[in-house]
């Protein structure tokens, strides 16, 4: 610092206000310094100032080790978020999400003295574990059916009126059969999309077809799925006739799901309609174009960003994402303050 501070001619408490409170200087000053800053190769010694203001400037993100859309958008999404705040950000990714490889990578970022930590945690054992430290260090959970504490904000996308919106317009078009194929059950967004799909039936008055488990989230498990459905002759819980629509639980899942239609020898979407949920890249060009749910990840990110360090819940444009609270099962506690996706309707259904 005082080597730029010689270079441009000012004193080394001038460096400071230009890296620290730049409006401060005089814009020729500043330039000057700038300048200087440059021409030297001069960087801020991030260790020393952590050490000076037991801040790293550093946020944890904890991910779950999987491929999937969602949770790989949510990571993209909170880490552009961190960077428009002024925050670097570390990740650690939890290939099997148990108590004890969650714990892990929690201590992993204490050890480091980061100023916070965001959890994406599509599965309870995820949201268990981060609930442990957050007494230490503040933590957001990315979660949508996991209880808030007063120590332990949890944030999600609304998997239940997603759902809903997916369901209400097949119904709204016409369609009184429709399937479900879910993913796996062990997640929350599938379970609230089930939840969803279920209530907007029932409301409707309409008839409940067997649950169509796909094991999975790929095309191939959807694939295999709606075959099953497609096949499905006689039994119980409305099982008699073949569904003229499939709510898919994401868009991979539908991919499968308008193809099975296809080797059906039925069509997309006037004998099947087909309406999927993420709004994955390309969802516009599939065949026919996916009519789906789209997933406000770069709100949930942003949102995120502003409730680990108490500044409200703000978009990506500086404005306040609208947050819905749901109460949790247990009646007593608080579940998450959830964003509203919303419906893109194409060709699909």
């Amino acid at each position: 610092m005082i080597d730029v501070a010689r270079a441009a001619g000012v004193s080394h408490q001038t460096v400071s206000r230009v890296l620290n409170t730049p409006d401060a200087v005089r814009e020729d000053t500043r330039r000057r310094v700038e300048q200087a800053m440059r021409g030297l190769g001069y960087r801020r010694n991030s260790t020393a100032r952590a050490l000076k203001t037991r801040r790293t400037g550093l946020i944890g993100v904890v991910s779950p080790g999987d491929s999937t859309f969602g949770p790989s958008r949510m990571t993209l999404a909170i880490e552009e978020a961190a960077r428009e705040a002024g925050y670097a950000t570390a990740l650690s990714v939890v290939r099997d999400p148990d108590p004890t490889s969650v714990d892990e990578a929690l201590e992993f970022f204490l050890d480091r003295g980061i100023d916070g930590i965001v959890v994406i945690a599509p599965v309870v054992a995820m949201a268990e574990a981060a609930r442990q430290i957050s007494r230490t260090v503040p933590v957001v959970v990315l979660a949508s059916a996991a209880e808030q504490t007063p120590d332990m904000q949890v944030l999600g996308i609304d998997q239940v009126a997603g759902a809903r919106m997916a369901v209400r317009h097949l119904r709204q078009g016409g369609r009184e059969r429709i399937a479900h194929v879910c993913g796996p059950e062990e997640y929350h967004d599938a379970q609230g999309r089930i939840i969803g799909w279920r209530e907007e039936l029932r409301d409707a008055g309409l008839p409940l077809l067997p649950l169509a488990r796909a094991g999975g989230w790929s095309a191939a498990d959807g694939h295999a799925a709606a075959r099953r459905v497609l096949a499905r002759k006689g039994g119980d819980q409305g099982g008699g006739e073949a569904p003229d629509a499939i709510f898919a639980a994401n868009d991979h899942l539908a991919l499968g799901v308008v193809q099975a239609v296809r080797e059906a020898g039925l069509s997309v979407p006037e004998d099947v309609a087909v309406v999927g949920f993420d709004d994955v890249d390309g969802a516009d060009f599939f065949s026919p174009p996916l009519t789906t749910v789209r997933q406000p990840f770069e709100e949930a990110g942003a949102a995120a960003l502003g409730s680990l360090f108490g500044a409200g819940a703000g978009g990506p444009d500086g404005a306040t994402v609208p947050l819905v609270r749901r109460e949790a099962s247990s009646g007593s506690s608080r579940g998450p303050s959830l964003i509203q996706p919303r419906l893109v309707v194409r060709a699909s259904g």
